[in-house]
């Protein structure tokens, strides 16, 4: 299409124009097609290492080539063909231009991001002393609080740079906290800093000081590397004024809503200042169900109220443009620093700028030009923010509003009013949009998000707006501050509700297929879709855009369905609320732990390929928790088959290079590392687990005896749960040192230790009295697990052993009602009748339900 035929007036969001009647739309694409190619060549280059600067150099000189050509004089015969190919070539110089800009960005920016005196260090292997800034405030993880359960031992992961590199021949000084007199070398590398340790809050824009080992991540990561802290990390340096004064404001906010509890208390800072920190695992997973994730924190629309809503105040006041303008803008850069620059805020940020300053010279800005104008400049500046998925989905929604919003709006006005027309086709483009990329995160697709949206779209800007009043509020006039934000939790409350409800509606999520190939196909169906449905403008005749529709229906009907059907017949004859599964991996340990959507999993096994396929068996495809118990083959050799798939890992002591070398294979799999040991405490779902040893990690040799020993127990929320004690590989000393520090109770499922050798402390197993044991343990094992002797005791305790030599892959569940014996599922043989499950109390209270000791 040329650039002529895409000229012309874009109709508003709220136009109810009859597409049967009127013009076809018309998109000027001018600047759009333009930024589009210059953000896909960004996407493709940033992850194409030394190819950069040659590409840059070939599409600079295509451009050129192409405007000499369009400058040479037409023959008199053929002058109407080589016009149009002179204007076909005009028309493209612009795409050719943004290839090159994009191309020479990622170019001149490559080297930064990796510098010599930094490299140097990598390829020695070596630890470096480095300055690092903060990127995003970091909060202490409070004892047995949602932080200290989210972050799983006391550890959390924070975006940062490397500021400053000091040469390998400089040292620390004597106190290893502080870098020696060598002058180091001054670098801005864009790191994600892992385990940190916060004892207090640390704002954005913290300087932190010490050793560390870097872990590399592949070009096209956002983040050059992972660091991992070997010494410890001390402050030295405080935000700038500015940046400090808004992270005081954030703080302030914060603790004014420590009264405020529920759902609503929880979300509100996100919708008010981006800070998701109270936001649960299960309402998250909640508001990502109903596509209602885009609320969770701020988005780009907050920057359109912010600014709407000074120019309004501005025109009451009579206010002169540019005293309007300077103000809006004003007010948007103290609203960044306010809520942070995420890629959605700094996306808007850019755009409504770009308008402002139009609106300042008296020229007309249409939205799709500014936008993408917009993306040009953000991607130009930092070319690896086109593959952040931030980005990509606050650009394609804004996008999808400013050309679909309308026409589609305009088709469901022939049977809806105008206003619900509207309040349908926004949430409705939005997510036609962004599902395709959606389903990379998750293989699933929400029929219940347009209403959520309809639902939950009044009230948040009233959230937001009423909310950061009372953010600036709290440091001047913390009563009214407090009344303002109790308004403010009523709309954040109704968003959590929307959320809750939406996503446990019947059918609420259609299962799709999973990776790139099934959201190339949902691209292919929404284009499809479109098409038929003659938006943004009609193609082709009414009976080709009718052959397309019937094309569409059939191929979702056979997707969904295979899809569906292929998740029905894995999970045939499985029970579908098994809470503890132990795979058949052969010799060794892999048990998965599933509560109220968060799922753990203790141990890998050895064989990648045989945890992949009870992975796959399960359909679990994130894990939030991965304990390793220690790090024998048998323990951790499996897990290549999780990397890329991990949130958190709780791990022991290490001994040796192969130790280390797993924990880089997680970390570099975006997963956070936290030595852990007796003492640390968190949650998993409705779960409460705590580690009753390694007693020492720092004064345990690495092996068996320093396994970690994991105790879950079920909280009120899911008091019919089954508990368990996972005992790693503790040979018999082990088990009575145990015993002796710990009070340990019943309860229903012991993971028997170390495949059942006989190197038991048969009294432990007597003192915890669990009516259901699992020994994960190889057919034919050379080793002679489990030994008769146990199985024997074992029996005689009245305990059903489940062993995945004889069993397969086992799966139990909460017992049935009125039942009180567990549920148990085994793939091959058949189990005893167990005795009744002791569980919890329900009645007991938090602290006996996170254990003692």
């Amino acid at each position: 299409m040329s650039a002529a035929a895409v000229r012309g007036p874009v109709h508003g969001a709220g136009d109810t124009v009859d597409p049967s009647t009127a013009r076809p739309r018309s998109i000027d694409l001018r600047l759009a097609l333009p930024a589009l190619v210059g953000w896909l060549t960004a996407v493709v280059l940033v992850g194409v290492s030394g190819a950069a600067a040659a590409v840059a150099l070939a599409a600079l000189a295509l451009a050129i080539s192409a405007a000499i050509a369009c400058r040479r004089p037409g023959r008199a015969a053929g002058r109407a063909g080589e016009t149009r190919v002179a204007a076909v070539v005009a028309a493209s110089i612009p795409s050719l231009v943004a290839v090159a800009v994009a191309a020479a960005a990622v170019a001149l920016a490559a080297p930064a991001r990796l510098p010599p005196v930094l490299a140097d260090e990598l390829e020695r292997g070596a630890t470096v002393a480095v300055v690092l800034e903060l990127e995003q405030t970091v909060q202490p993880a409070l004892d047995g609080g949602p932080d200290a359960g989210s972050t799983f031992g006391g550890g959390t992961s924070a975006d940062a740079l490397i500021v400053a590199v000091t040469p390998a021949d400089a040292s620390l000084a004597a106190n290893g906290s502080t870098l020696s007199e060598a002058a180091p070398v001054a670098v801005r590398v864009p790191v994600r800093v892992l385990g940190l340790e916060a004892t207090e809050r640390l704002p954005l824009g913290t300087r932190l000081e010490g050793r560390v080992r870097v872990i590399p991540l592949d070009a096209g990561e956002d983040r050059v590397a992972l660091v991992r802290a070997v010494t410890e990390l001390a402050p030295i340096g405080r935000p700038p004024p500015l940046v400090g004064a808004a992270d005081g404001l954030r703080a302030g906010f914060l603790e004014l809503m420590q009264p405020f509890e529920g759902d609503g208390g929880d979300l509100l800072p996100g919708l008010a200042i981006g800070d998701t920190t109270a936001v649960s695992d299960d309402l998250d997973a909640d508001m990502k169900s109903s596509a209602l994730s885009h609320l969770t924190a701020v988005s780009g629309a907050n920057c359109a109220i912010v600014v709407g809503l000074v120019l309004g105040i501005g025109a009451l006041a009579r206010w002169p443009r540019p005293v309007r303008v300077a103000v809006a803008l004003a007010a948007l850069g103290g609203f960044v620093v306010l809520v942070t620059p995420e890629p959605s805020v700094v996306r808007a940020a850019v755009m409504a700028a770009v308008v402002l300053l139009a609106l300042a010279s008296g020229r007309p800005a249409r939205g799709l030009p500014v936008l993408g104008l917009a993306v040009l400049g953000i991607v130009v500046l930092d070319p690896w923010i086109a593959r952040e998925y931030g980005f990509v989905l606050s650009v394609l929604a804004t996008a999808s509003l400013l050309v679909l919003a309308g026409p589609l709006a305009a088709v469901l006005g022939r049977w809806l009013p105008a206003p619900l027309a509207l309040a349908v086709a926004v949430p409705l483009a939005a997510q036609v949009a962004c599902q395709p990329v959606l389903i990379l995160l998750a293989p699933e697709v929400p029929l219940s998000g347009v209403l959520a949206n309809m639902l939950a779209a009044p009230a948040a800007p009233v959230a937001t707006i009423v909310g950061m009043v009372a953010c600036l509020l709290a440091p001047i006039i913390p009563p009214l501050a407090m009344l303002v934000a109790g308004i403010a939790w009523l709309p954040a409350a109704w968003i959590a509700g929307v959320a809750r409800v939406c996503s446990a509606l019947p059918g609420a999520l259609l299962p799709w297929p999973e990776g790139a190939v099934g959201a190339l196909l949902l691209a292919a169906l929404t284009v499809a879709a479109l098409i038929a449905a003659g938006l943004p403008a009609p193609l082709g005749s009414p009976r080709l855009r009718l052959r397309v529709a019937m094309a569409a229906v059939a191929a979702l009907a056979i997707i969904a369905g295979a899809t569906a059907g292929a998740a029905a017949l894995r999970a045939l004859g499985r029970p579908a609320d098994w809470v503890i599964a132990q795979c058949d991996i052969g010799q060794g340990d892999a048990v998965l732990v599933r509560s109220a959507g968060a799922v753990a999993l203790i141990d890998t096994g050895a064989d990648p390929a045989l945890l992949t396929r009870c992975l796959d068996t399960l359909g679990i495809t994130r894990l939030d928790l991965l304990v390793l118990t220690h790090f024998d083959l048998d323990h951790a050799g499996g897990v290549p088959a999780v990397v890329g798939r991990v949130e958190t890992v709780l791990h022991g002591p290490t001994g040796r290079p192969s130790d280390e070398a797993v924990l880089d294979a997680l970390a570099a799999g975006g997963a956070a590392l936290a030595l852990s040991g007796e003492g640390d405490r968190g949650v998993l779902g409705a779960y409460a687990w705590r580690l009753l040893g390694p007693p020492d990690h720092r004064g345990v040799e690495p092996g068996n005896d320093a396994s970690l020993v994991l105790e879950l127990r079920p909280g009120p929320a899911c008091s019919r749960c089954p508990s368990m004690l996972a005992l790693g590989d503790l040979g018999a000393e082990a088990q009575v040192r145990l015993a002796a520090a710990h009070d340990l109770r019943p309860v229903d499922i012991v993971k028997v230790s170390h495949h059942g050798s006989p190197d038991q402390h048969l009294p432990l197993y007597a003192t915890v009295a669990a009516p259901l044991a699992l020994i994960g343990v190889g057919a034919e094992n050379t080793y002679g697990h489990p030994a008769p002797g146990l199985l024997a005791e074992l029996a005689a305790g009245g305990t059903t052993v489940v062993r995945s030599d004889a069993h397969g892959l086992a799966l139990i569940g909460p017992p049935a009602v009125g039942q009180s014996a567990l549920r148990v599922w085994v793939e091959r043989g058949a189990v005893e009748q167990l005795a009744p499950a002791d569980g919890v109390d329900p009645a007991a209270p938090a602290d006996a339900v996170g254990g003692a000791g």
